[in-house]
């Protein structure tokens, strides 16, 4: 017999949002907000410690009582309990277990985190870190900065796009992956961290003080006087939905929207679920089928404002997840033209438990279908125009997405 399973969940899916509007934009109400950050909060994290060989078992359990596929990709899910009955030793030893365990679903979204590694999860979610403000990238193996947070303390010590990494409070960077060197990067607050960079062939020493980041994931502008322009850039963080409404609320008194989907590879499920329901004023958002195969559709809820002018979404290859279902959910409901590339197609539904040990697990319990019944799920969603890059935009900086949506809301408009 096992005992009660102790998993604290982080319920990503399980309650619709009912999205309540004044007379206007700046006017909302922040309840469901406020439950989004109740539900995302780092206070999930599990303290509680067990045996090592107990949290691989609840782990087996859990799977078997809770992912998606009763069939668990039609094996004999017993075999795991027996392989590893009485071997495993420590945290380490369970990790691996696990992991091997979830990696026989053939399932890419399903796996269990590390201490490190579901902190730093809670941490997005809460959309802020512990750091110097810098987006890293691997580069023919190599670890670039691509991108410097403005304001922050690697702004202000001078780093740069284009800088590559050496070391990191000697530690050579050379062979290590993109997490161990962000880990290297990051750390406790207000501690100093050493970085080598190589920039333009000199090498530069730079000595940063780390302080706490707060991640922006909405961006905003007007393009001109006619289009209002907002790029969500995740919708992993618990405040995504407020700076989202601080964004619409800025360019509402433009005569169309581009909404940008681009790169954005997902997060909450409600945070999807709330910016699709600013578009429409009817209709299905979503529907997701649990494992005893029930579908739950996700319908608009009625409210006093909905942003209904000319609206072009931006997608490409990584709009993945939670920017698929805004997408499929504004093309379906005939809200919204499609611009770009044909999505990544990631049609299935996570929630996140947190597990003894202070560990995670990221487990796939549902599948979700656009309104209009698709399956998109290794397929993605093809766009109403597909316009791609040439090699020219590129060496041009051209973004060519952008003007082909400009010249449509354009158009709408007239």
């Amino acid at each position: 017999m096992f005992k009660k399973l102790k998993f604290k969940q982080l319920a990503v899916l399980c309650f619709c949002l009912a999205v309540l509007f004044g007379a206007s934009v700046q006017n909302y109400k922040y309840a469901q907000v406020e439950r989004i950050n109740e539900l995302s909060s780092n206070s999930y994290i599990n303290n509680e410690k067990i045996d090592p060989q107990d949290l691989f078992l609840e782990s087996w359990l859990l799977v078997k009582q809770s992912y998606a596929e009763p069939h668990l990709n039609n094996q004999n899910w017993s075999r795991w309990k027996k392989r590893y009955a009485n071997k495993i030793k420590d945290n380490d030893d369970a990790y691996v277990a696990i992991n091997t365990m979830l990696a026989s679903l053939d399932d890419p979204y399903s796996r269990l985190l590390s201490k490190e590694e579901f902190m730093e999860q809670s941490k997005s979610i809460e959309s802020k870190m512990y750091g110097i403000g810098v987006n890293i990238a691997s580069v023919s193996g190599k670890i670039y900065i691509v991108n410097v947070i403005k304001g922050s303390p690697a702004d202000s010590f001078g780093l740069k796009q284009g800088d590559m990494l050496l070391s990191v409070d000697n530690h050579q960077i050379k062979g290590k992956s993109i997490f161990q060197v962000a880990q290297y990067i990051k750390g406790t607050l207000n501690e100093t961290v050493t970085l080598v960079i190589l920039r333009n062939g000199e090498k530069i020493t730079k000595k940063v003080k780390r302080a706490e980041i707060k991640v922006k994931t909405v961006e905003c502008k007007k393009l001109d006087k006619n289009t209002g322009y907002i790029h969500i850039l995740s919708f992993i963080g618990n405040e995504t939905p407020v700076e989202f409404i601080s964004a619409l609320d800025k360019v509402k008194d433009s005569k169309g929207l581009i909404l940008d989907l681009r790169g954005n590879k997902g997060g909450l499920f409600q945070n999807a679920v709330f910016v699709s329901n600013l578009f429409l004023k009817n209709g299905d958002i979503v529907s997701v089928i649990g494992r005893d195969g029930m579908n739950s559709s996700y319908r608009v809820q009625e409210s006093d404002f909905v942003y209904d002018k000319p609206l072009v979404v931006l997608v490409d290859g990584d709009s993945a997840s939670a920017s698929e279902i805004v997408s499929g959910a504004l093309k379906d409901n005939n809200r919204a033209k499609i611009v770009g590339t044909k999505t990544f197609g990631k049609g299935v539904v996570q929630k996140i438990y947190a597990l003894p040990n202070q560990m995670g697990m990221n487990l796939t319990i549902a599948k979700y279908l656009t309104p209009d019944g698709h399956d998109i799920n290794e397929k993605g969603i093809e766009p109403d125009y597909e316009v791609t890059f040439t090699r020219d935009d590129l060496q041009k900086n051209f973004d060519r997405q952008l003007e082909f949506a400009k010249n449509l809301i354009a158009k709408q408009i007239k």
